[in-house]
């Protein structure tokens, strides 16, 4: 599914009805430059959820976590990584075992050491917006 988003509350909105139609646990994928909207696709999923703070993308942390409406949600950025093995430092398969949502920003620089996601969403600066594809990964 493509969609074209117009502006930054858009992009929110589509995070907003992710965050009605994901399973409680899901790995996701963003894909896209740098200010493509990943991390504003993610508030768009943390203020449906109830989440009021400011949110942030997790660059120097690596990941951000929000427990919310009962779920847990982890926010990853990987753009800083430089070898993939540190991801097994910071005991990356350890949140893949939670029923959890987890959002991973730069997933390649994780490549090796992170499983196929469930959903793979590429989001491409288009004009003043920007265009989404979401792809439901089938594991069968």
């Amino acid at each position: 599914m493509k969609t074209y988003l117009k502006d930054t509350e858009a992009t929110e909105q589509f995070g907003a009805k992710l965050w009605a139609e994901l399973p409680p646990k899901c790995l996701i994928f963003l894909q896209g430059d740098l200010g493509a909207g990943k991390t504003t696709l993610v508030r768009g999923v943390l203020r449906a959820a109830g989440y009021t703070g400011a949110v942030k993308s997790p660059t120097y942390t690596l990941v951000e976590e929000y427990t919310l409406a009962g779920r847990r949600l982890f926010h990853f950025d990987l753009y800083r990584v430089a070898d993939p093995e540190e991801l097994e430092w910071i005991g990356i398969r350890d949140y893949f075992d939670q029923d959890c949502l987890c959002f991973i920003e730069w997933a390649d620089k994780g490549q090796g050491f992170l499983p196929e996601p469930d959903r793979l969403i590429s989001l491409l600066a288009e004009g003043e917006g920007r265009s989404v594809e979401l792809r439901i990964i089938d594991k069968n």
